[in-house]
Parts: C-alpha cells; structure tokens; sequence
C-alpha cells in the first residue's frame, strides 16, 4: 500500500463523504459544522494523499471524478466495517446494538413495521432504517450493496444471491359479489381470456408471477387493465371493473367483509413466497444475522403477525 494512503484520517473520509453526498461545499461545511474554508482544505490535502484530483465543476455543477468514486467505496467498506465491529463489541457485553438497514418491496410494507416491532421487541437498543420501494428498484439496491437486507418475492435468478422464503403470499382471483363467475366451482383458466382481468403494472412482482405463470399454463389474456397497487386492484375488483389477480394479503380484509369473493379456479391460488436475500457472500451485520435469526426461528409469529394481511 503507498504510505500517503496511510495517512488518510477518518474525519477526512468522513468529510468527503459528506460532500460526495452533498455536492456543496457550503451545505457540507454546515452539516460538519465546519467552516467553508475548512472542508476545501481538509479535501486539498486528501487530494495529496490520493494522487489525484476528487471533484471537479462542470459549470456550476460539482462533480464526482474517478478516483473520487473509487475512494467512496473503499470508505464505504471502511465504515460500514466499524458498525460491524462496533456491534459486535457490543454483544460481547451481551446486547445487540446498532442500525439494520432494509428495503422492501411494496407488497410487504405494511406487514414490515410489524416484523420490526416483534424483532425490537427481543433487541431493544436496535435502530432501524426502512426504504419502500419498487421491485425494479430493490433489485438495483440490491446491486450497489445498499442494505443489509432486502425483503422481496421472485429473486432474481440471474444474480449471486442468498435467500431463503419465510412467508408464504399466494396470487389469488378475486371479484365482485355479483360477477358471473362467483358461485362456480373448478374454473379452468381458459375462462379468463374472455373476462376483464386487472391485474398490477408491469415490472411488480406479482405482475412478473402472472405473467410467467399464465405463458406456461398457455393462457392468453385478452382484456387487461394494469393498476399501480394491489391495493387499487383490489378497489377496482370491489367497483366491479373485472376479476383481480393479487397476492391474498392485500385482498384478505375484503373478502372478510363480503365485499370480494375468492373465484375457484382450478390452478389458483398461484404460491409464491417472501424471501429475506442478500448478496452471495456479504458480511453481515450481527444486527442482521440476528434480524434472519429470528425470521428463521420464529415462523409461527411471522403467521400471526400476517393474519391481519392475509
């Protein structure tokens, strides 16, 4: 390793970084508490220890140089190994403490909270940091090491990751009181090429399932209408706009109530499962060994937890 790298301080990492965050001299000063003057010259002298320039303006705009993306992961590397060390000092002392750092696909974030709250139950000195999002963008977090964990269904198959399902979320149809087909037993899937089926927008998971599940059963849908949500889906269902395809979960409060009812057809409900995953390889926090620990341990909770939602 070249000595000036050596040199390198923590504080002066942990300014760049605010800075590559920020991209403003000025809003980075006040987020350090520093002065102006004080970030450009702690970033001139890491700027000598690395060789090569960090930042650049192109117009009024600062920039990240090469060097300055390659020195970002490294630090990144860097302090994401402190937390870890961090934490495990900590449970040497017999307590778990520290952040976890999760994204979710939208279809479990209502259920999420409540995993937390159980698992903070057991582990009260741990934080967390949530991010709800789509499944096109969990699988990018997914990609730049974001998150400790990601909570999601349909993972991915062409990338190295560990996973492992610990909650079932089956695809269900489901429609008005007064559509047609309520009342009928043993439908086969052909009947839905001549039925209004809504079903969620593409790139979602329960979208991805539908799609691949009914090329294979060689069902060819002729009237769709794509919703936003399995939550709109649902609403539609209710208003009478056709038959719905979501996961139980989102339609369980309805059909509690009589306001939808599950079609039988013959090849649904169509299973699929949440899955906790992480990259192949990743070191983990203890926080999230502990987090997998009990979504491993604790299946007859997570069911009771879900029943509400499903």
């Amino acid at each position: 390793m070249r000595k000036e790298l050596q040199r390198i301080t923590l504080r002066q990492l942990q300014v760049f970084r605010t800075l590559c965050g920020n991209l403003s001299y000025s809003r980075t000063a006040e987020t350090m508490a520093l002065t102006q003057p004080a970030v450009s010259l702690q970033m001139r002298q890491l700027e000598e220890l690395v060789g090569q320039p960090l930042f650049e303006y192109v117009g009024r705009r600062l920039y990240l140089t090469e060097a300055a993306n390659l020195l970002l992961a490294a630090s990144t590397e860097i302090f994401d190994r402190l937390d870890i060390l961090d934490m495990q000092l900590e449970a040497l002392q017999g307590t778990l403490h520290g952040e976890l750092r999760l994204a979710v696909a939208s279809s479990i974030q209502y259920l999420t909270p409540h995993l937390l709250a159980a698992f903070r139950q057991r582990h009260p000195q741990v934080s967390f940091r949530l991010e709800v999002s789509t499944r096109a963008e969990v699988i990018r977090r997914l990609r730049d090491n974001r998150d400790d964990l990601v909570l999601m269904e349909m993972v991915p198959a062409d990338r190295a990751l560990d996973f492992f399902p610990f909650l079932n979320n089956p695809v269900i149809a489901v429609a008005a009181p007064d559509h047609p087909l309520v009342g009928r037993r043993q439908l086969k899937l052909a009947e839905l090429e001549s039925q209004t089926v809504l079903l969620r927008e593409v790139g979602s998971g329960v979208r991805k399932a539908c799609d691949e599940f009914f090329q294979q059963k060689r069902v060819h849908l002729q009237q769709v209408m794509e919703m936003g949500s399995g939550e709109t889906v649902v609403q539609a269902a209710i208003a009478g706009l056709g038959i719905g395809l979501v996961a139980a979960h989102s339609a369980s409060a309805w059909l509690r109530t009589g306001q939808l009812v599950q079609l039988d057809f013959v090849d649904l409900p169509l299973f699929r499962s949440w899955c906790a995953v992480h990259a192949r390889g990743k070191r983990l926090s203890p926080v999230a060994e502990a987090f997998l620990a009990f979504l491993r341990e604790e299946r007859a909770l997570i069911k009771q937890l879900a029943a509400p939602f499903g």
